[in-house]
Formats: C-alpha cells, structure tokens, sequence
C-alpha cells in the first residue's frame, strides 16, 4: 500500500515543473530578444563599418526590449493575484 505523501508526489512535482517552465519561457524570451538587437548591431557595424555605434545601440534597444517584457510579466503576474 502506497504512502499519502508519495501518491502526492506526481501532482506536486507536475505543478512546480509549469511553474517552473512559464520562469523559464521568460527567461528564454528576454535572452534571445536582447541576442538578436545585439547580434544585429554587430552584423549592422560590421556591414556599414561604424564600428562600436550600431553594437551599442543594439545592446541599448535590447535592453529596452527587456525591461518590456519584465513589464509585460510582472503587469500579468499582478492581474493573476
């Protein structure tokens, strides 16, 4: 006969894995939005050749990209409650 706790087990760990999966999406977007404003700076300045502007400004835009998001989750984490 099994244990109460370990027939919980499944629903416990199935919950803080979805929980775990919305942080990581998160993390994942805002990772891969700032690499592609910086990665496109870079290919820009090498194209054009002005050397560390078009990088800068990348990392600028892809910060600015980040906080939007942050935003978005933290307005939609604060609807939830």
């Amino acid at each position: 006969m099994l244990m109460p706790d370990k027939e919980r087990f499944p629903d416990k760990f199935g919950r803080s894995i979805r929980a775990m999966s919305d942080y990581m999406g998160i993390g994942l977007q805002i990772a891969a939005s700032f690499a592609f404003f910086v990665f496109l700076g870079y290919w820009a300045d090498s194209k054009i050749g002005t050397s560390p502007l078009l990088l800068l400004a990348g990392v600028v835009v892809g910060m600015v990209g980040m906080a939007l998001v942050l935003m978005k989750v933290v307005r939609a984490a604060n609807r939830k409650k």
